[in-house]
């Protein structure tokens, strides 16, 4: 399939673009290479940078700022689940200093809560989350970050193994079914809006993820656009794994849903010459090809990288101004509260959060 697609096409209208920031290379060191690959990076500290990966790296807004107030993690909750008879999730909530319990308030979820919130990390979502509210960028939201599922006798994944031969990760996020979509929905959201006044709109509930992440985070919408509509997707596997390559045919037969989607992948993911269905590249393209002849809300950049989270972090603050671009604002120019940055309403600014519960 010969597809030929702008860096970023923004469905509402108009273009967006961005430039990484090439690294440094230390004098003592050689340059890196730039020759293609098609060698899926590896985790961790368990192997090279992936070159093609090489200049895809974190902005300021990615990283603590001088003067932007900090939220704070919630120790880690574990949840049992009754869709996934056995095992449990954990999840950790990120409460930004802004947060006020008088208002209801977004939601974002993050699969793979312990990759995306690792720091060092190559997504480091918090501090995006402290960045952007801060500035009003985005609305004030709780950050949930959420684990696949496992028994109490595994391990709990990490940065270096996100657990697809220790959990039921590849069982829970790859299947095309509703089943995460319920964990997520029934399970999770309860359980937050016991401790949290969340908003009951749909949309203002967002879910992100990479890889088996990124489909799981599509088919919580897909299957649930009554409770989610806002979705980002790093590498989605919208394969073979578990027969997730039907989504664009289901998309093109199905009723178009109020969902709001950008995918990110990159033209050397997991290239399979001789098994399309179990090209990474090959069905995110054909995805978003469905997604937009369907007329949904859609942005999607494909860069050069492998299968992993360079680009998708580096560019994840752009994707969440995208995302969350329609918050309520005034546009009196009377309106100072507007017109300033976020602090939190119980503190002066330069004041620490609140202290947890």
């Amino acid at each position: 399939m010969k597809t030929f697609l702008t860096l970023f096409n923004v469905a509402c209208a108009g273009t967006l673009a961005f430039a990484a920031e090439a690294p440094k290379a230390a004098e003592t060191e050689p340059a890196p290479s730039t020759t293609a690959t098609n060698t899926p990076p590896r985790r961790g500290n368990r192997g090279p940078a992936n070159s093609n990966d090489v200049f895809y790296t974190l902005g300021p807004d990615s990283k603590p700022r001088d003067g932007v107030p900090k939220g704070r993690y919630t120790e880690a909750k574990i949840i049992p689940s009754e869709v996934f008879p056995g095992t449990q999730h954990t999840y950790w909530v990120y409460v930004p200093a802004q947060y006020d319990p008088t208002q209801p308030v977004a939601v974002m979820i993050f699969n793979d809560g312990q990759a995306m919130k690792a720091e060092p990390g190559d997504v480091q979502a918090h501090h995006v989350l402290d960045n952007l509210i801060f500035r009003r960028e985005i609305p004030v939201m709780l950050g949930v970050f959420i684990n696949p599922g496992r028994r109490p006798d595994q391990p709990e994944p990490t940065p270096s193994d996100w657990g697809d031969r220790t959990t039921n990760r590849k069982g829970e996020y790859d299947p095309p079914t509703d089943k995460y979509a319920r964990v997520i929905v029934e399970e999770l959201m309860p359980a937050l809006k016991k401790e949290y006044n969340i908003s009951s709109d749909p949309e203002l509930h967002g879910i992100m993820g990479a890889s088996s992440g990124g489909i799981a985070a599509f088919t919580t919408a897909w299957f649930r656009p009554n409770a989610f509509r806002k979705v980002i997707s790093f590498v989605g596997s919208f394969t073979d794994i578990r027969g997730g390559y039907i989504f664009p045919e289901q998309v093109m037969e199905s009723e178009k849903k109020p969902i709001r989607i950008f995918l990110q992948d990159g033209r050397n993911d997991n290239r399979r010459t001789n098994n399309l269905r179990m090209d990474w590249f090959y069905q995110n393209v054909r995805l978003a090809e469905a997604l937009q002849k369907k007329g949904y809300d859609l942005n999607y950049t494909w860069g050069i990288g492998n299968h992993g989270q360079k680009q998708g972090g580096a560019i994840f603050p752009e994707m969440m101004r995208w995302l969350w671009r329609d918050q309520p604002v005034s546009t009196s120019p009377d309106d100072t509260v507007e017109r300033s940055f976020r602090h939190p309403k119980t503190s002066s600014p330069g004041s620490p959060p609140p202290a947890g519960k």
